[in-house]
Formats: C-alpha cells, structure tokens, sequence
C-alpha cells in the first residue's frame, strides 16, 4: 500500500513542480480529481497537500540559499574593495593578504554572481528541487563501495523512502480521522485505495505500541495535538509479516472497515 501510494504522491509531486508559480486552488482541485479515482478522496488530499508541502519547503530552503548565496557576494565584494593587505578590526574584516589571494577572490566572487543568478531565475521561474527518497539516499547510489551498501540493498531503501502513508488529523474525529485510525487499544485501521480493496480486512497483531499512547489517542484533540507517528520497517521485514501491505508497521492490528 505505501509503494502504490508513493508512487502517486511521485506523480503528484511532479504535477505540482510544473505548475510552478502558476500553481492555485483550480489547478490543486484538478490534481485532486485526478488522483480520486486511483485511491479514494480523502487519499487524494493528504497526497496533494503533501507535495503542496513539499514545494513549499523547497522554496523556502531556495529563498535561504539565495540569501546565502547575497551575504557571500557582499563579503567578498567587500574585501576586494580594500587595499591588499589591509588590516581588519573587530567590526569589519580587512583586504585579503596578497594578490594571489585577492585574484583567487575575484574569481570565487564570479563564481557566486553566477550562481545567485541561476538561483534568482529559478525563483522567479517557481522552480524547485525535490527528490522523493532524499538527496542523500540519491547520492549514495553514485557511491556504493563508500556507504557499503549493495546496489539491491540501496534500492530497497530508496523505494521504502519513497512509499508514502500519512494523513492529517481532523477535529471532532474518533481516533485521528477517516483514513488512518489508531485506538487506545493499539489497534490500527486504514481506510484502503479502491484498486487494494481486495486486501481489506488482512489482519496481524502485535503489541510494542507505548502504553502512553492510549490516553493522548482518546483524547481526541484536534488537528495541531499530537499524533502517532509509525516508523517503516526494513523491506524484508515488510515482506515477511505485513498482512497484504496494509499495516504502517508490521504486525498491526487491523479491523474489518
């Protein structure tokens, strides 16, 4: 269920990079509509308000790289302003030591001007840069013998980052909403996509859920109170206990809907 889920949340999360800055409620709707039939309406939700998230995270990580990109232009245009050898104080930093340093500097300065202005028509243009699975993980693929990881081991973690099972918590609902419930008992049930309505009612058991988590479950705050958070398991865990991929965890208790 997280890997067909992912793969939607993939698709809408490229949808959403290309509407860019042209991106409104009429286009986010659009999105929705496409995606209902493929799981179900409230599914269709918490993945376009996901990828909606996501770009909106990637823009904000854009804007404080360009901020940075504008305070490294002005030190450096700075320190090639003064004399070579100047002396700095406590307040202000002085000219570089020599000229090798101060042309090495001027070159770095071209670097980041060119640079700040890629960034710049990016934003502008609403493009982003978002990887589905991480950065990291991505890069790690280009290194393998460094990170000591097989290429099937790492592709079994790039497709577990990328699955996708979450939904946001609504007021006024027992046990956090419509599509993913979690009782004070432990027991967990997941509202499935109609192409997986076949697997309804797989059932597995398990009993690690915290104690404490019955009293904040039932107390049925609303949507900023707190919610249970169901880390993944290694894919080979997956695939020996998880009842037909419904389950954010493997051996969870899951009631007939």
């Amino acid at each position: 269920m997280g890997a067909y889920l992912g793969s939607l949340a993939s698709r809408d999360l490229a949808a959403r990079c290309r509407d860019g800055v042209e991106h409104c409620a009429q286009t986010w709707a659009a999105r929705k509509r496409e995606l209902t039939p493929m799981s179900s309406s409230r599914w269709a939700g918490a993945i376009t308000k996901a990828s909606h998230d996501q770009w909106a995270l990637a823009r904000r990580c854009q804007r404080a790289h360009m901020q940075s990109l504008q305070a490294g232009v002005a030190a450096v245009r700075y320190r090639l302003s003064l004399p070579v050898g100047e002396r700095g104080s406590k307040k202000a930093p002085g000219g570089y030591r020599s000229r090798q340093e101060w042309h090495a500097k001027s070159r770095r300065l071209a670097a980041l001007e060119d640079r700040l202005e890629r960034e710049r028509a990016g934003l502008e243009a609403g493009r982003v840069h978002v990887v589905r699975g991480g950065k990291r993980l991505a890069r790690i693929r280009h290194n393998l013998d460094a990170a000591q990881l097989t290429e099937t081991a790492w592709r079994q973690r790039w497709e577990a980052e990328r699955w996708f099972l979450q939904a946001d918590g609504e007021s006024g609902k027992r046990y956090g909403n419509e599509t993913i419930r979690v009782t004070p008992e432990g027991e967990v049930s997941i509202k499935l996509p109609a192409p997986l309505a076949e697997y309804a009612n797989a059932r597995t058991a398990d009993t690690s859920w915290p104690a404490a988590w019955g009293s904040r479950i039932g107390a049925r705050s609303g949507p900023t109170g707190w919610r249970p958070t169901g880390p993944w398991p290694t894919a080979s865990t997956w695939i020996r206990h998880a009842g037909a991929g419904t389950s954010p965890r493997p051996g969870r208790s899951l009631p007939p809907r």
